[in-house]
């Protein structure tokens, strides 16, 4: 299977990416984990990578799809993935159509995790708590909702209109919400095979 995951913050990729990973038994790919890893890395990318973050800048589109196109040439993405966090952008979109193409592979479905943006705030809320991010505020968790919203919906488009968007309720109990991305894909699965 290959696959990517999207959803606003605090929908519960990260948990999902790691469950669907298990249970299709492939990598679950990360671009921020990558980026973190990087913080270590001694590369000419991942120095130039550090400087930008150290910086506060935004990783460009260029950087981004490099990154992620060498971690989609390493073995063990071969017979599938999921990408967590990438694409972000109408142009990472492009760019990943044609990696995939010239690597003659074709992404399976684009889950997307629903939640409701009060929820979401909720649940970030008290995360930021626990984890004492005293950054992550109402105000803040919003905006980084409405920018989620505003970048995101025309990616989501693309995938629904090539047919490849899987709509699911993120929001519940962690079992339940893997049992209906389990049971949303298996159903897109078979609508692709008919």
């Amino acid at each position: 299977m290959r696959l990517l995951i999207m959803g606003p913050p605090g929908a519960g990729k990260g948990t999902q990416a790691m469950r669907i990973a298990e249970h299709y038994r492939i990598p679950a790919i990360s671009t921020g984990d990558i980026f973190r890893a990087m913080k270590h890395a001694d590369t000419p990318l991942a120095r130039q990578v550090r400087e930008i973050m150290e910086s506060g800048g935004y990783v460009s589109d260029e950087i981004t799809n490099e990154i992620v196109k060498d971690r989609l040439a390493k073995p063990d993405c071969q017979e599938g993935f999921l990408l967590d966090g990438y694409p972000r952008t109408l142009q990472q979109v492009q760019t990943l159509d044609d990696y995939l193409a010239e690597t003659n592979r074709t992404l399976d479905a684009v889950i997307s995790l629903l939640a409701d943006t009060d929820e979401v705030v909720a649940r970030l809320l008290k995360r930021a708590a626990i984890d004492g991010r005293t950054d992550d505020n109402d105000e803040t968790i919003r905006v980084r909702l409405k920018v989620y919203a505003e970048q995101t919906e025309p990616l989501l488009d693309v995938y629904r209109s090539g047919g490849l968007l899987v709509e699911v309720n993120g929001l519940g109990e962690i079992d339940e919400v893997s049992e209906r991305v389990f049971a949303a894909l298996e159903a897109h699965r078979e609508r692709q095979t008919i």
